[in-house]
C-alpha cells in the first residue's frame, strides 16, 4: 500500500516535503482539537488563527531570500516594533491635524510611510553587510537592539491608540470581504489555478518535456480547486456575533432586521498574505532578481565570478526584507487596534522558525515561498493550540524550541537522503 502510495505522489508530481508539513498541521489540529474539546477546528478559531499568522507569514517570504543568500535577519521583530509605532505616531497625533480625523488618505499616507521607513532601514543594514562587510548576524543583532530603544523612544513606553478604522480594517476581524466577494475570488482563483495547469502542461509538450497522465492532471486539479473552496466555506461559516450586527446598525440609525445574519468572509490581512506570497513567488521563479539570490546562496563566489553584484544583491534583498516587515507592521498594528512598545517582540525567532520549518535550508541555497507560509501556519498553529490547553508562556517557548531544533534534524536528513546537502 505504501508502495502504490509512493507511485501516485510519484505520478502526482507533489512535493514530498509539502505533503509532509500538511501532514503536520493536519496532525497538530486534530491533537489540539480533542484536546480543547472540539473548539480548535471551528470556523471561529480558524479565522481567528489566519489573522493571528499574516504578519509571521508575510516577513516569512522575506526570510527566504535572506537565509537563501546564506544572511540572517534577527532585526525584524524590532523594525516591526519601530515601524508600527511610528506609523501609530503618524495617524494618531500628526495627521489628523492636516487632513482631518476619518479622512480617508489617512491610512493610505500612514503605510506609504511606513513601507518607505522599512524599506530604507533594510536597504541601510543590507548597505552595511555587502558593502562594509559586516556580518548579517552582527549588523542584525545591533538592529535588534537599536530599533526596539527607537520603539520605546518614539512613545516614551506609551501605548498608540486608537489607530484609524480604515487602517484597523488592514489586519482586524473588521476588514473582511464577506461572502459573495469571497466566492467571487475562490471562482477566480480556481479557474486561474486550472488555467496555470493547462498552460504549464503545453509549455512542457512543446518543450519535449515528460508530462503526468491526463487523470493525474484532472486529480491535481480537482485537488486544488477543492482546498480553494474548502478554505473559502470555512471562512464563509463563520457569522458576525448578533451584538456587533446590532450595534452596527444602531451606529446608522437603523433597526436590525429580525433574523438578519451575515458572516465575515476572507480577512483583508489573508489577501494582502496571499499577494505578497504569488508576487513573491513570481520573483523568485519568473525574474533575474530571484534567479541571481539563489545563484548566490549556492555559491557566492561563482555568482560574484560570472557577474552578479552579489554586494547590491545584498542591499536590494534585505530592503525588501524591510518593505515586508513594514506591511507585517500594518497587519500587526491592525489587529491589535493600537500600537505597544512590545510590538512584535519575538517575531524574529518565528519568523526564522517558519521559514526554516517550512524547508529553507541554512546553509543557503534553496527555500520556497509556500513552504515558509506553511511553516508559518504550523508555528502558529501550534502556538494558539498550546494556548488553548492552558500551557503556560515559557512552557510553550521551550516547545517551540524544541521543534525548531527538531526540524533543522529532520531537514538535514531529508538532504542527506535526496542528495541536496
Amino acid at each position: 500500500m505504501s508502495g502504490g502510495l509512493g507511485k501516485l505522489i510519484k505520478t502526482l508530481q507533489i512535493d514530498t516535503r509539502l505533503l509532509g508539513m500538511i501532514g503536520a498541521f493536519v496532525i497538530i489540529a486534530l491533537v489540539f482539537h480533542v484536546a480543547t474539546g472540539g473548539t480548535f477546528l471551528t470556523p471561529r478559531n480558524l479565522f481567528t488563527l489566519t489573522l493571528q499568522t499574516a504578519s509571521v507569514a508575510v516577513m516569512a517570504t522575506g526570510m527566504v531570500f535572506v537565509i537563501v543568500t546564506r544572511n540572517i535577519d534577527l532585526s525584524i521583530g524590532s523594525l516591526l516594533g519601530i515601524v508600527g509605532m511610528i506609523m501609530g505616531v503618524i495617524q494618531v497625533q500628526i495627521l489628523p491635524d492636516f487632513v482631518g480625523f476619518g479622512s480617508p488618505s489617512i491610512w493610505i499616507i500612514t503605510v506609504i510611510a511606513g513601507l518607505l521607513l522599512g524599506a530604507a532601514i533594510g536597504a541601510f543594514q543590507g548597505w552595511l553587510i555587502g558593502y562594509l562587510l559586516i556580518p548579517s548576524f552582527i549588523v542584525t543583532l545591533g538592529g535588534l537592539l537599536i530599533w526596539r530603544g527607537g520603539a520605546w523612544w518614539v512613545s516614551k513606553g506609551t501605548t498608540i491608540s486608537p489607530l484609524d478604522p480604515n487602517f484597523i480594517m488592514l489586519g482586524g476581524a473588521t476588514g473582511t470581504i464577506g461572502v459573495t466577494a469571497s466566492w467571487a475570488l475562490a471562482l477566480v482563483g480556481s479557474a486561474l489555478t486550472v488555467l496555470f495547469l493547462i498552460n504549464t502542461r503545453r509549455k512542457h509538450i512543446s518543450h519535449g518535456f515528460a508530462v503526468k497522465p491526463m487523470w493525474a492532471e484532472y486529480a491535481l486539479g480537482a485537488i486544488l480547486v477543492g482546498a480553494i473552496c474548502g478554505v473559502t466555506a470555512i471562512m464563509n461559516a463563520y457569522m458576525v456575533p448578533t451584538r456587533i450586527l446590532e450595534r452596527r446598525f444602531a451606529s446608522e440609525g437603523l433597526e436590525m432586521p429580525e433574523g438578519y445574519t451575515e458572516a465575515y468572509g476572507f480577512p483583508i490581512s489573508v489577501l494582502i498574505v496571499l499577494a505578497v506570497a504569488i508576487g513573491m513567488t513570481i520573483i523568485a521563479k519568473k525574474t533575474r532578481f530571484g534567479r541571481y539570490i539563489f545563484a548566490m546562496g549556492g555559491n557566492p563566489d561563482a555568482a560574484e565570478l560570472s557577474g552578479i553584484n552579489t554586494r547590491l544583491l545584498t542591499v536590494k534583498v534585505f530592503a525588501l526584507m524591510g518593505a515586508l516587515t513594514a506591511i507585517a507592521a500594518v497587519i500587526a498594528s491592525a489587529r491589535l487596534g493600537s500600537a505597544g512598545s512590545s510590538l512584535g517582540e519575538l517575531d524574529e525567532l518565528r519568523v526564522i522558525a517558519a521559514a526554516v520549518i517550512g524547508g529553507t535550508a541554512l546553509a543557503g541555497g534553496v527555500g520556497t515561498i509556500y513552504g515558509a507560509i506553511l511553516g508559518a501556519l504550523i508555528m502558529q498553529a501550534l502556538v494558539s493550540g498550546m494556548g488553548m490547553v492552558g500551557v503556560d508562556s515559557p512552557l510553550q517557548n521551550m516547545i517551540v524550541g524544541g521543534v525548531l531544533i527538531i526540524a533543522v534534524w529532520i531537514d538535514i536528513i531529508y538532504r542527506r537522503k535526496t542528495g541536496d546537502a
